[in-house]
């Protein structure tokens, strides 16, 4: 079992589930950036259970060499998609994405299965394969 593997065990056992993992550095420091959703929310606290439930995980297995913090927290309101499980959970949510031809693509997603996405954007609907898409993000109107 790799070391994904297990966090995403550890994260599970405790009601939420992984959604992405990431290495930082940000003002000199090592970040191993943990990312977990559950529903109705991720609190602080669930925050500080789930960090407790795998920092044992990481002195076995350490995922930086060198100094790290580890960070748990929420994806946030406007997060990045990476995997096809992040655009199938954020369908009806507004979303930006840019192609290999670094062209942009805004407005709602309005579907997402294993091959593809569709886009409803102020000029139709766009439909992208997975393999075009370079960058993807949900963002907020504020």
């Amino acid at each position: 079992m790799n070391l994904e593997e297990s966090i995403k065990l550890a994260v599970e056992s405790l009601g939420a589930k992984l959604y992405d993992i990431s290495t930082v550095k940000e003002h000199d420091k090592n970040i191993f950036r943990v990312s977990v959703t559950a529903e109705g929310g991720v609190s602080l606290d669930k925050c500080a259970e789930i960090s407790r439930m795998i920092s044992p995980i990481l002195d076995v297995n350490e995922p930086m060499s060198g100094e790290y913090v580890l960070e748990v927290s929420s994806p946030g309101i406007e997060r990045k998609l990476k995997k096809k499980e992040h655009f199938i959970a954020s369908v009806g949510e507004k979303v930006r994405v840019k192609d290999f031809s670094t062209e942009v693509y805004k407005g709602q997603l309005i579907y997402a299965d294993d091959e593809k996405i569709v886009i409803k954007t102020e000029f139709g609907e766009d439909e992208l394969s997975y393999d075009s898409i370079l960058a993807a993000s949900t963002y907020f109107e504020w």
